[in-house]
């Protein structure tokens, strides 16, 4: 039986969304003081991703029990990172090349105004002199708590790979802990369902602010470019995610109307972060084993920005068309090999977008840095695309290294996408506890 529309969270996330635009075109100054509702629903689901990710990892780890498998699941995901990682980047310069957003701008460098920039200089300087060892280095935490506290995903994720093979280790003494760890995950669940009601407000919150203050004429001068983004990462998601995950024997439009709920969430916040918890969740109920889900998902928040990757190549460009700035074979290259480098630091750096394509651009030393004040302003817009290209990328790499592991299970994986059975976020995450559940019509 179907809900009515406005009693489900696709429903009022929509009824949200609307609200928001509203507010920020009719009443800005009072919409840019709802920005709080948008950053606290993010905050309160951060809150809870390290505590969650950990769970979920050691108890995947512990009922695997083959640790040779998570090493190689591991090293899986990392390539298929890598590969679509490269095809994003790819992408990028060629649709900027091809249809050239910047052409005609004829922007003067020296005309523009880099004060803007001011409060990203000290990150960027940071990130630009970040070296392989210094990465490797950030990995490690001070201490056990020090990962948690700061929510550092790549830190924690860490300590749950090692600390659910110390347990694994233990055999048969380790049960009770592993028993007590998917106990304490489920707490952590219900958390999340609790704090998954405030979506819409969060949404309202999030979309009133960013129409509010950066007004939907701040499109006008760099619609082309944003318009491109947008059709750029379309492009991506359906042609070459499309294609994967059909190779893969399933569709792309199917697990988009799955997560369409989680989607929507995102294009309100432009924060994959605020549904990470959810979209765990919803994989392992389609079918895909939990071990392959935890390892997959919280990497990929660090090394699959498919988006993010779309967004670095794109704007460097468009800056260099804007600019009148030639680019040589060569140039175009070293974008390339730069931005696979760099965009895998973007996760938990503050202002990412702007520090992360600045820093790229550091290495070019032919594109004038001056002119990221030219994206600035459309940022927010593109980080909506960004976030949610990175978040599907990122669903689609857990699917495809599932069926590559044999770690998903195909027949329920499809009747959940084809609608004849409902998930419940509410239920144990264990997906095998609902596998003799009678398929029904889904909600």
């Amino acid at each position: 039986m179907y809900k009515r529309f406005h009693k489900t969270l696709f429903g009022q996330v929509v009824i949200a969304l609307i609200l928001g635009v509203i507010i920020g075109i009719i009443w800005p100054d009072f919409a840019t003081k709802l920005k709080p509702m948008g950053d606290g629903f993010i905050k309160l689901i951060k809150m809870l991703v390290a505590p969650l990710v950990f769970c979920v990892v050691v108890h995947g780890i512990c009922s695997t029990g083959d640790l040779k498998k998570v090493g190689r699941v591991g090293v899986k995901a990392l390539l298929y990172f890598e590969i679509v990682t490269t095809f994003a980047l790819a992408l990028g310069v060629l649709l900027a090349e091809t249809l050239r957003p910047g052409a005609g701008m004829n922007i003067n460098p020296h005309t523009l105004d880099g004060s803007a920039l001011a409060d990203y200089s000290e990150r960027v300087s940071q990130v630009g002199h970040l070296t392989a060892v210094d990465f490797i280095m950030k990995l490690i935490p001070a201490t056990f708590g020090d990962a948690f506290a700061k929510g550092d995903i790549l830190q924690v994720l860490l300590i749950a790979i090692l600390f659910g093979c110390a347990v694994a280790a233990l055999g048969e003494r380790g049960r009770p802990v592993t028993s007590a760890i998917d106990h304490l995950g489920q707490v952590f669940f219900k958390l999340i369902g609790f704090i998954v009601k405030l979506a819409p407000l969060g949404v309202m919150g999030a979309i009133a602010f960013t129409v509010g203050k950066y007004g939907i004429g701040s499109l006008k001068q760099l619609g082309l470019l944003v318009a491109l983004f947008y059709l750029t990462c379309s492009i991506f998601v359906v042609g070459i995610l499309g294609i994967i995950l059909r190779l893969a024997g399933f569709n792309i439009f199917k697990l988009l109307g799955y997560l369409r709920e989680e989607l929507l969430i995102v294009l309100g916040t432009a924060s994959s972060d605020a549904v990470l918890p959810q979209v765990m969740r919803k994989l392992e109920l389609m079918g895909v084993k939990d071990s392959t889900v935890g390892l997959v998902i919280p990497t990929g928040y660090s090394f699959n920005l498919d988006g993010f990757s779309i967004y670095l190549t794109l704007a460097a460009v468009f800056i260099a068309q804007a600019t009148n700035t030639p680019l040589s074979l060569t140039d175009l290259l070293t974008i390339l090999a730069i931005s696979l480098v760099t965009s895998k630091g973007a996760h938990g750096v503050p202002g990412s977008a702007i520090v992360i394509l600045a820093a790229t651009l550091s290495a070019v030393p032919a594109i004038p840095a001056i002119g990221l004040v030219l994206v600035l302003s459309v940022d927010w817009f593109m980080g909506m695309a960004r976030a949610l290209t990175n978040m599907i990328g990122n669903c689609v790499a857990t699917v495809v290294v599932g069926v590559w592991e044999k770690d998903i299970d195909r027949e329920r994986a499809t009747q959940v996408l084809n609608g004849d059975i409902t998930v419940d976020l509410r239920a144990p995450a264990r997906a095998e506890m609902l596998a003799d559940a009678a398929p029904q019509t889904r909600i």
